[in-house]
This record gives C-alpha cells, structure tokens and sequence, in this order.
C-alpha cells in the first residue's frame, strides 16, 4: 500500500513539474512548435482546459495553471492525509 500512495505522490510531483515547464515555455518564442513542447500541451492542455472553461482570463493573465497547481497540491494532501489514516 506504501508503494501505491508514494507512486500516486511522485506522479504528482512529475506533473507538477511538467506544467511548470509547459507554462515557462510560453516566454520563449517558438519553444512550444518543439517537440518536448508539443508534447507537454498533449499532456497539460486537457487539464488546464478543465479550468479555463470555469475561469476566464484576467485580460492577458491566464490563472488556469494557478488554479491547476492548487488542486494538485490539494490532491497530494489528500492522498497523504488518507495514507496517514489508514496507517
């Protein structure tokens, strides 16, 4: 069961990173045309798209990938507080 909660916690923690990579893409022209970018957006575009459709943008600021970080931050306290309960 250990191994189980860890693999969901590390998975988590790839995505999280993969989003922060897709995001700081965006600053750099043509970065997502490559194909590490274009295979960051197969994976993080549907998720953020989730939010997007239930949050605008503010003007220029997209806070989809704020929001995004958040419930995964929250999905990790979760699994972590259910690891803890059933320890």
């Amino acid at each position: 069961m250990v191994f189980v909660f860890n693999l969901l916690q590390q998975l988590i923690q790839i995505y999280s990173w993969a989003l922060i990579i897709y995001i700081l893409m965006s600053w750099f022209p043509n970065a997502r045309e490559s194909s590490i970018g274009q295979f960051l957006a197969r994976i993080c575009e549907p998720y953020l798209e989730q939010f997007r459709k239930v949050i605008p943008p503010l003007g220029m600021i997209d806070i989809s990938p704020i929001v995004g970080f958040l419930v995964l931050k929250g999905a990790s306290m979760g699994l972590y507080s259910v690891y803890q309960w059933l320890s």
